[in-house]
């Protein structure tokens, strides 16, 4: 009984001895370790950016890019992609982006394909006229070797009518914007006129800081107009053609004219077959 009363003793005096510095420990409180991550990580991304840039001057000293390429990656890219149906506004959209950056004193170029020759192949033109010089090209990759390097290393700025038939876009786009550091404007048709995707435009809008869909007014009731209507019988998704050929048109008359275009098949085919049977006869 001695021996545990005097171990209880000794445990009590030594709870009271240790008490205020507990005490103190929970009053001033030493900073958690949590706190010092951020400024660790920060150091640690401080050196991966250091890293990457002596990566990218190496890559650029061994392709010998020199200032004006340091200059070039110093500045980020944009994509910027405007959609719609025919009619819609899509290139007059392009051109008043295009002619806004010459205006804020940057260097442009405008591309179109070579398969539009509607209004020449000399310039852009909208269909109320306005028209903007550019190069008519088969393909975009062809466009650097055209215009120099020299040239294409000051040009700020590229613009791209009917994007839809270029089958290079994406490709050129990612360059252009990532690796050079251009402004890319893009315009196109987002689908044909059976509503299905046309050629790449599409492809590009995960690149895309913007994408614009504008819309026209539909020539049968004047609402909002999402879609194109062909007016022909013919099938082959590229037609170059204008109001003659096509014709900007709601969800509702876009399903009445597929009826009434494919009642228009029917009698054309039976009259080519009753023809043909006299013909035999």
């Amino acid at each position: 009984m001695r021996s545990i009363c005097v171990m209880r003793s000794l445990l009590a005096a030594a709870a009271a001895a240790t008490a205020p510095t507990a005490l103190r420990a929970c009053a001033f409180p030493s900073r958690p370790p949590l706190l010092s991550l951020p400024f660790r990580r920060g150091r640690a991304a401080r050196n991966m950016l250091g890293a990457a840039r002596s990566v990218s001057a190496a890559v650029q000293s061994r392709a010998g890019g020199g200032a004006a390429t340091e200059v070039r990656v110093a500045h980020s890219g944009e994509i910027h992609v405007i959609v719609g149906p025919m009619f819609a506004g899509k290139t007059t959209a392009l051109l008043r982006r295009v002619q806004a950056e010459a205006g804020n004193g940057r260097s442009v170029a405008l591309i179109k394909s070579d398969k539009d020759n509607r209004y020449g192949l000399d310039s852009v033109v909208t269909h109320d006229g306005t028209k903007m010089a550019c190069w008519a090209l088969s393909e975009l990759s062809s466009f650097h070797d055209k215009l120099g390097i020299e040239a294409y290393n000051k040009v700020d700025v590229i613009g791209i009518d009917e994007a839809q038939f270029f089958d290079d876009l994406y490709d050129f786009c990612c360059k252009a914007a990532d690796r050079d550091g251009k402004i890319v404007v893009v315009a196109g048709l987002d689908g044909d006129y059976k509503r299905k995707k046309f050629g790449s435009v599409l492809d590009i809008v995960p690149l895309a800081d913007s994408v614009t869909k504008l819309t026209a007014r539909c020539e049968l009731c004047g609402r909002r107009a999402f879609f194109t209507l062909r007016k022909t019988q013919e099938t082959k998704t590229e037609l170059i053609g204008g109001a003659d050929v096509y014709m900007p048109v709601c969800r509702q008359h876009y399903m009445d004219g597929q009826i009434v275009i494919e009642a228009t098949r029917i009698v054309l085919d039976l009259d080519r077959s009753t023809v043909t049977e006299k013909a035999l006869k």
